[in-house]
């Protein structure tokens, strides 16, 4: 088999039919440059939605739930534990919020090489009050280099500055919030805890997650602040915030702190489950959309190739009578649909990274995101590759079929027949 003079007769077969090689060409273009550009659009969304969830979420979250104690008063009693018992009235307790032996805790977990670092904090409802208004909210009490190194919340202030959290009686409030007790940068408001404690703070900062139910009622204070405005210890702390170098591992190792610690622990995955089976569903919508694409290029070959056996039945039997075999006859007709496909394969990744860089720079302004200026992209090759691969095989399936179909053309009969 001569590869260099079945190349030649295929690029002659391409010429005859120039108008209908472009437009399949065309159609492996289309179809490669639209999959790039979704796929890296739908990843650059999930990324961004990913990167809001991560930043804010930590991967391990230590806490003790609020429950009623596991061991009742009819289970402490061995003596009576058949008996049948009439029990009315009966109070919960709660163990509390508060982490006992926070410190010994953290300082083992900063020592396990698995860890990234650790941040503790405290989580408490509040009321904020400003004249006659009064709004349930939620005070987070955080340690704030920790915070920061682990969570980047300067990104999320819009005004301000985090390390302002760690002057005395100072907050940092959600935007919402502000906005409803109509409270700027430099204004005081007053807390009230649910014991009834009451402080004055001052606001020297305003931060915007991105998320109505969150900047509606959170705000931000130092572990100082918030352990003397909750008139609690120095050791009071009801979180333990963990980043880990390797995130997938979240889910076993928050249940061997659960076991090792005798805390209540939830990994991000379980936390924010819901949001990743929506970055699923994109992505599968994304690549969906994409194949198909792909597919109805195929499709368009395979006519067009059909058609060009139909019409140069002739061509075909003059190769086969000079001495050309089935196979040479089929692999004449494969090259020609390799050829559409390399050729519309690498201009569809010509034109999708050229799709992706308008989108990347077309302006995306949101009150909600104020630290994204354009629509998000994902640049990961691998969607390059996936690319021109399947369009390789599409294309080949799609000449396939045809190229078997002229090989076993009788040049006999067509000679006959004419």
């Amino acid at each position: 088999m001569n590869f260099k003079l079945i190349f030649n007769i295929a690029l002659h077969l391409l010429r005859a039919r120039l108008k209908q090689t472009i437009v399949a060409a065309v159609g492996v273009t289309f179809g490669i440059a639209m999959f790039i550009s979704l796929v890296s659009f739908m990843n650059g969304l999930n990324d961004l939605l990913d990167g809001l969830m991560l930043n804010r979420t930590p991967h391990i979250r230590l806490y003790n739930e609020i429950k009623p104690s596991e061991n009742q008063p009819i289970m402490l009693s061995e003596k009576h534990k058949n008996d049948v018992n009439f029990i009315s009235s009966i109070k919960p307790k709660d163990r509390g919020k508060s982490i006992y032996n926070s410190k010994a805790i953290i300082h083992y977990l900063k020592q396990d090489k698995r860890i990234v670092d650790v941040a503790p904090k405290i989580t408490s409802p509040v009321f904020f009050n400003s004249g006659t208004i009064e709004i349930s909210g939620v005070i987070n009490g955080i340690d704030v280099p920790a915070e920061e190194k682990l969570f980047a919340l300067s990104d999320y202030i819009i005004e301000g500055k985090i390390a302002d959290l760690e002057q005395n009686n100072s907050i940092i409030i959600g935007k919402g919030l502000a906005d409803k007790m109509l409270l700027v940068k430099g204004d005081i408001v007053k807390i009230t805890t649910a014991k009834g404690n009451l402080a004055s703070l001052k606001i020297v900062g305003i931060s915007q997650i991105g998320i109505a139910e969150v900047d509606d009622v959170s705000s931000y204070t130092s572990l100082e602040t918030t352990q003397k405005l909750l008139g609690e210890a120095t050791n009071y702390i009801t979180d333990i915030q963990i980043k880990l170098h390797d995130i997938t591992s979240a889910p076993t190792l928050s249940k061997e702190f659960h076991n090792k610690f005798d805390l209540d622990a939830i990994d991000y995955q379980t936390a924010n489950s819901q949001f990743e089976t929506g970055s699923s569903v994109r992505s599968i919508i994304s690549y969906a959309v994409g194949i198909v694409l792909l597919i109805v290029a195929g499709f368009g070959i395979y006519n067009i190739l059909n058609m060009m056996i139909f019409e140069k039945m002739d061509s075909i039997a003059i190769l086969k009578a000079t001495g050309f075999s089935g196979n040479d006859v089929k692999w004449i007709f494969i090259s020609l649909s390799m050829i559409i496909g390399l050729t519309g394969g690498v201009f569809g990744l010509v034109f999708g990274f050229g799709f992706t860089k308008i989108i990347d720079n077309i302006p995306f302004n949101t009150a909600a995101l104020p630290t994204i200026s354009t629509y998000p992209i994902n640049y990961n090759p691998l969607f390059y590759i996936i690319g021109i691969v399947f369009a390789l095989v599409t294309t080949f399936i799609a000449g396939l079929l045809p190229a078997l179909k002229a090989s076993k053309i009788d040049p006999v009969e067509i000679i006959r027949g004419k």
